[in-house]
């Protein structure tokens, strides 16, 4: 698999999460016409889902390639923390098979895109929970691989994960406190929780082991990606 397959709703709210990857002339009409008008009418004629499909498929095999290394065969049950429609956990599960994967979400577009650091609510979301599986099943992820949860709605899945990833989520958008006692329930002394962050120092006092994996220098908010284990209280 060297792309995505996807059903012309899921481009287009892939679009929404990441406006990068259109081409310059539909940037062009954003900027002119505005988001809504955008997202709303020029998506839904004027994409083209084939490309979108590779465009996304090698952003998150980039995604994957930051955080393989941390990644092992013994790896069994991951969690996902606002990862939109998974196309990272799609990859993972092609190099790492039968794994389990609960997605946390929310199931609602908001109003307004929101990039960088939003403070302590979590009051974001880009997705479609029925689009979200239909996504995973449409690329090879079985049916009882999937575990969708709506942060709004549903009890959260309480059991102990080998890998928490949370990227451009996760203290990104919003400060690490609105899940800190729920990840600490749903640790072992060995989980890696990896995500990305504004402030990876502080984590010091949260975590006895902290890594940085990655910096992105170029961003506004210049964030740096970290692996984080073992709560020390």
């Amino acid at each position: 698999m060297k792309s995505f397959n996807l059903p012309k709703r899921a481009a287009r709210l892939i679009v929404l999460q990441r406006i990068e990857l259109v081409n310059s002339f539909l940037l062009k009409l954003r900027k002119l016409l505005g988001r809504y008008f955008f997202s709303n009418f020029i998506t839904k004629y004027f994409l083209n889902t084939r490309i979108i499909g590779d465009k996304y498929y090698q952003v998150m095999m980039n995604e994957f390639l930051s955080i393989k290394d941390y990644i092992n065969k013994d790896d069994k049950d991951f969690l996902s923390i606002g990862g939109g429609l998974g196309g990272l956990e799609l990859i993972i599960n092609q190099v790492f098979k039968s794994n389990n994967y609960y997605f946390i979400e929310r199931d609602y577009v908001s109003k307004k895109v929101k990039y960088g650091w939003g403070g302590t609510i979590n009051d974001e979301a880009y997705n479609d929970l029925n689009l979200q599986k239909k996504f995973l099943k449409m690329n090879e992820m079985q049916e009882n691989q999937i575990n969708i949860f709506d942060y709004d709605k549903d009890i959260l899945p309480e059991k102990k994960f080998d890998v928490i990833i949370s990227l451009l989520s996760l203290d990104y958008h919003y400060d690490f406190d609105v899940y800190i006692e729920y990840l600490k329930k749903v640790s072992k002394i060995d989980t890696k929780i990896i995500f990305d962050t504004i402030r990876a120092d502080y984590f010091k006092i949260i975590f006895k082991n902290v890594e940085i994996i990655r910096s992105d220098t170029n961003t506004v908010h210049k964030s740096k990606r970290i692996i984080c284990s073992n709560f020390l209280n």
